[in-house]
């Protein structure tokens, strides 16, 4: 099989989200829509990935530093086809599969794309668009087809105008697979649109299609895919699209979520199979949770959390950057942050990891069977042995680790006697 590189386009502002954040960073299900694109290329065996950006783009650089991805500039915002020459200019001499995708459309399945590549190949196609058929066209570019039904051309939407209402409703959903050598020869006979002053990269449909290039289509199988965000409207209906798959992912999962409607689970979060969520409860973006655990009511699991096997975190709990180990409790308005906890741990409620001294954050370990009497404050760097237990209300000091079989009480904690 050929080649394939990605280009994502996400140079656009995005005027019509009203933010100064690039269109390709605003937040759908605790994550950045630009990720969603990216999860799609790693997903389709990309061996390289393009992200043209424009608006924002030291932003977008930030974002992406570390990742598998190249940021380029386009340095004027002349539209689609623009951008997608910027790439180009990257890839000469390559000969294999473009695939272009808008940062926009976070919606699409890997799987979709896969399939898209999977039939460009298969039929030798010149081009591959993906397409939908939805009831309501009015905002998007039509598919425009001959008396033969062969693809000819995509009758564009515009600010000024709906694209031509007596067109089928098969719509361009925007994503496309091209032949590299025929992509880049193409992109220099597309006209600046004289409207919108930009050069659309959907005219190179008509190109293919004047010089008897072969072009395809490739169906969505579910609409829902079709949605571009392109307002703060769109944003919350993709948002919801996105949490619905997360609960139906789960339970397929045989997770139980008591109450779909208050809980939050950022797209990307791993949960075992017999866990139990209970109501309002919020799980952010690289939270990974194990099996048989019991998470809530009330809770908040924040990035960088592992729970393991058996694990519970209460109501009012607050966990950040941590390890709670297997059939370890807390259970009641606590806070751990940058913490190990070991196995068989019972952190009482009210208990706090004082983790940040006012310049960095700093870790507390507590180890296997360790008992953390209520109201205990634990000032990292600081660390619980074994089988070690806090008296009610203790403040353990920065530095003053408490040896395994200790007890210790008071403030600061001192012990009491070792068992």
């Amino acid at each position: 099989m050929k080649q394939v590189v990605a280009v994502i386009l996400a140079a656009g502002k995005g005027t019509r989200m009203r933010s100064d954040t690039p269109k390709a960073l605003c937040e759908l299900a605790g994550r950045k829509m630009i990720e969603f694109l990216l999860d799609i290329c790693r997903s389709a065996g990309t061996a390289r990935t393009i992200v043209v950006g424009g608006y924002g783009i030291d932003a977008l650089k930030k974002f992406l530093n570390g990742s598998d991805a190249e940021v380029i500039r386009q340095k004027r915002l002349l539209g689609s086809a623009d951008a997608v020459k910027q790439a180009a200019a990257r890839l000469k001499g390559f000969s294999g599969i473009v695939l272009v995708l808008y940062a926009d459309t976070p919606l699409l399945k890997a799987s979709t794309i896969r399939r898209m590549v999977k039939a460009h190949v298969s039929k030798n196609a010149d081009l591959t668009l993906l397409t939908a058929v939805v009831e309501d066209a009015k905002q998007y570019g039509r598919i425009i087809r001959d008396n033969n039904g062969y693809i000819r051309g995509v009758s564009e939407f515009t600010e000024s105008g709906d694209a031509d209402p007596s067109l089928s409703l098969e719509i361009n959903v925007g994503a496309y697979c091209f032949d590299a050598k025929k992509l880049f020869s193409g992109l220099n006979f597309i006209n600046r649109n004289a409207k919108k002053n930009e050069y659309y990269l959907t005219d190179i449909v008509e190109f293919f299609y004047k010089n008897k290039f072969k072009l395809q289509a490739c169906k969505v199988n579910d609409n829902e895919e079709a949605l571009g965000v392109n307002s703060k409207d769109d944003l919350s209906v993709a948002d919801e699209i996105l949490r619905r798959r997360v609960f139906e992912r789960l339970a397929k999962g045989r997770v139980t979520i008591i109450d779909r409607s208050s809980v939050y689970i950022s797209d990307n979060v791993r949960v075992g199979r017999g866990t139990i969520i209970y109501p309002f409860v919020v799980i952010e973006k690289d939270v990974r949770i194990g099996p048989d655990c019991k998470i809530g009511p009330f809770a908040n699991l924040r990035k960088g959390t592992v729970l393991k096997k058996g694990s519970q975190v209460g109501n009012f709990v607050e966990v950040t950057r941590s390890i709670i180990g297997e059939n370890s409790r807390v259970k009641h308005h606590s806070y751990i942050g940058d913490t190990l906890i070991g196995k068989y741990v019972n952190i009482g409620a009210g208990t706090i990891t004082a983790n940040y001294d006012g310049k960095a954050k700093n870790n507390t370990i507590i180890e296997d069977s360790a008992f953390i009497g209520s109201g205990t404050i634990l000032v990292a760097p600081v660390k619980i042995g074994r089988r070690a237990v806090t008296g009610a209300g203790s403040v353990v000091t920065k530095g003053r680790d408490v040896a395994s079989g200790t007890i210790v009480t008071g403030v600061p904690a001192r012990r009491l006697y070792k068992t």
